[in-house]
């Protein structure tokens, strides 16, 4: 009952995360581009309002008008946005704790990295997110707040540099993960150690009668900003464990740092056409080029190419069906190949799971009978051969010989190698 209760565990807490992740990206990208977006009132201007904006939705306008430090009097119904940061962080972390740390075996070791226990592992993980926070609010309490360009710039040699260490580490999936984690422990900070911070001395120095200092909302305003470049990275780091493309390959780290820079350009093209109305064409192209370095990369040496040579000329002037099902069936590596998987991977990719603590194949993916894994040939190429993204941190053993075997079956099915 255990499995099956963890197992529904993880799909709740990752569903709450999803949810919770929609409703703060939502309110971020929202008002980010209604403060871009404001313009001077019309009219007799009133005290303190620095800008307006109409909006319609749902049927009905909207008149929208922004203090630039605070409104003369506190109104009685103030709402505050910081549950939607707080609810996401708390559910990511749970969801991290649950699938990474008490699956560190599976999901968070490489023993062919760093063969680390699972409890340095989950040690190392949790201190790179707290170091993160520290470096970053360091940075930006440095002359360097004065400097977006060049704060940001650091922030990204530093997260950058993090992810090469988590990269040397841990697993792929596991660098990956982390380095988003990291970036998210950064965004939530920012709402629960600054931005709600100054807005609630703000409040109080209101109710008591002081003027506020302005300050406090510039500067609240400054990590707002930040929170809002670093959505899309985090939204792909979190999404990469899914992808052998992304995480499978010893370049890892140079993708999530392109990736970065990818979400910078794209928000920068938004921000100007909400503050500006002029639309910046070239920042898609630029993001364009880069994700097309990001695709080079993940076909470049770090992502493992096949082991073995060329096909030899009897292997390729062999007259294959038209089905390649039917052929990878027939092939004389058939055999050995089979028993391979079976060894190595049926114990979690079958209809009963001999593996503890896995009751349902991963992905629904089954290797257990001989059809099973002539349909699935396409999957044990990305995965076990063409990367070495399975067995997750090579738990069960597979050894390059065997990797070979299996290189050799896929090819004799295909009739060429496909490079």
């Amino acid at each position: 009952m255990w499995t099956y209760f963890a197992e529904w565990l993880q799909f709740g807490v990752r569903w709450l995360h999803v949810v919770t992740a929609i409703a703060w990206i939502g309110s971020s990208f929202y008002f980010i581009a209604l403060d871009l977006g404001l313009r001077k009132p019309h009219g007799a201007p009133m005290v303190g309002v620095g800008g307006e904006a109409w909006q319609v939705h749902g049927g009905g306008f909207y008149h929208i008008q922004k203090y630039m430090v605070a409104p003369p009097h506190m109104p009685e119904d103030l709402t505050w946005f910081k549950w939607e940061s707080y609810a996401t962080w708390l559910s990511g972390f749970a969801l991290l704790f649950l699938v990474y740390y008490l699956g560190a075996e599976l999901y968070l070791i490489d023993p062919a990295k760093a063969d680390l226990p699972a409890w340095g592992a989950t040690l190392i993980g949790l201190l790179g997110l707290g170091l993160g926070w520290v470096v970053y609010d360091a940075i930006c309490k440095s002359p360097l707040r004065n400097n977006d360009s060049a704060l940001l710039g650091v922030l990204f040699v530093y997260v950058v540099a993090a992810s090469f260490v988590f990269s040397q580490l841990f697993s792929g999936r596991g660098a990956m993960l982390h380095t988003g984690a990291m970036i998210a422990t950064i965004m939530t900070a920012n709402v629960a150690m600054l931005i709600i911070p100054n807005q609630k001395i703000v409040v109080a120095d209101l109710k008591a009668g002081r003027t506020p200092d302005p300050r406090l909302g510039a500067a609240a305003k400054q990590r707002s900003l930040h929170n809002n470049y670093l959505t899309l990275p985090v939204v792909f780091l979190m999404l990469s464990n899914h992808y052998p493309l992304a995480f499978a390959t010893e370049w890892n780290w140079v993708i999530a740092g392109l990736v970065l820079l990818i979400g910078a350009v794209v928000r920068h093209f938004f921000n100007t056409m909400h503050k500006t109305g002029q639309q910046l064409w070239w920042c898609w192209a630029v993001a364009g080029i880069l994700f097309a370095a990001v695709i080079t990369l993940s076909g470049a040496p770090g992502w493992r190419a096949a082991p073995g040579s060329e096909p030899t000329a009897a292997e390729t002037s062999l007259d294959f069906p038209a089905d390649p099902q039917v052929a990878l069936a027939r092939s004389a590596h058939f055999t050995e190949a089979e028993s391979i998987v079976q060894s190595r991977c049926s114990m979690c990719h079958s209809r009963a799971p001999l593996w503890p603590g896995i009751s349902h194949a991963p992905k629904a993916i089954l290797l257990e009978t001989g059809r099973d894994i002539v349909l699935n040939a396409s999957l044990i190429d990305r995965q076990a051969v063409r990367s070495h993204a399975m067995p997750p941190g090579n738990i069960t053993g597979l050894e390059p010989e065997e990797r070979l075997a299996l290189a050799r079956w896929i090819r004799s099915g295909d009739g060429v190698w496909r490079p």
